[in-house]
């Protein structure tokens, strides 16, 4: 297919859409909870996209790893509440998937966020039947650098890595992409500057994941 891509996977927060007000929130009350003084919204920002325990330790410092289960109870009480209701789609999903979908690419959602609050996030916009794929924190026992969840997508597509684009925002999805050896795509819709992504070589980088049609379309002008 299109320069030998067939299957393309997104992260979900800060690609595909902003969850980052829920995230703050329910952070901030795990740590009330947890005793912890409170941390700022930008501070949070920056870890999303990370597991749970990653995002404690750097937000807390590492010595408080060992409670990291005490943090998810309380984190995903309140996410439970609100992390559907206060998580916003970017106004071209919708659209970027339908023109994907009519380019013939098989599309995928790769993310460590439940994979039912993402198809619940989905579902409420009317774009949950855009995408054939959806690997959640909960499908995989390793997250995000590992790349289990990006080559068990891979397979469900019927795609080999090297067949795959991953599309995200941030260092840990550059790095995912290169440990299943699946080519990446940078968005800058999130908390990564451009150049943080030097040494990783990605496609190319998009203002927004609206970009992506027509930077493929692009490339297969440039390839005949």
């Amino acid at each position: 297919m299109r320069d030998g891509i067939q299957t393309i996977l997104f992260d979900f927060d800060y690609t595909l859409a902003d969850s980052s007000r829920a995230v703050v929130e329910c952070v901030n009350v795990a740590f009330e909870g947890m005793g912890l003084p409170p941390v700022s919204a930008d501070a949070v920002r920056r870890t999303i996209g990370t597991s749970l325990p990653d995002t404690l330790a750097r937000l807390a410092g590492e010595e408080h790893r060992p409670r990291a289960e005490e943090f998810r109870a309380h984190f995903r009480r309140r996410s439970d509440e609100i992390m559907v209701a206060w998580t916003e789609v970017f106004p071209a999903a919708g659209a970027t998937a339908a023109s994907l979908r009519e380019m013939g690419f098989r599309l995928g959602i790769v993310s460590t966020k439940f994979r039912q609050r993402i198809q619940d996030t989905l579902r409420r916009e009317g774009l949950l039947d855009g995408f054939d794929i959806i690997v959640g924190g909960e499908d995989v026992a390793h997250f995000k650098p590992d790349p289990q969840g990006l080559l068990m997508a891979a397979e469900r597509a019927g795609s080999r890595p090297e067949q795959v684009l991953y599309v995200g925002d941030s260092l840990t999805d550059a790095e995912t992409a290169r440990r299943a050896q699946a080519r990446f795509l940078a968005v800058l819709s999130g908390m990564t500057a451009r150049e943080e992504f030097d040494g990783y070589q990605p496609e190319g980088f998009l203002a927004h994941v609206g970009d992506l049609p027509g930077f493929l379309e692009g490339k297969r002008r440039d390839s005949v």
